[in-house]
């Protein structure tokens, strides 16, 4: 764990930002207390959804778009 004064760490953004995004967990201190933790949004090892993955998993009916037998007193 690295720690460092929010008023070191100002110079040093881009390079703290790529540490978390890395894995390295970054505290910024005020007072010599703990401020901030910076984190990554998206962990580095987590696998992003693939368009079509579920491709085949989900059927639908062919009557899926067939007018409902509850509604036959509101259409005729």
């Amino acid at each position: 764990m690295k720690t460092l004064p929010v008023k070191k760490a100002s110079g040093h953004l881009d390079a703290l930002v790529d540490a978390a995004i890395a894995g390295e967990e970054i505290v910024l201190t005020r007072d010599d207390q703990a401020a901030v933790k910076l984190v990554p949004v998206i962990s580095p090892g987590a696998a992003r959804p693939q368009f079509g993955s579920a491709r085949g998993l989900i059927k639908m009916s062919d009557d899926f778009d067939a007018p409902l037998d509850d509604f036959d007193d509101y259409t005729q």
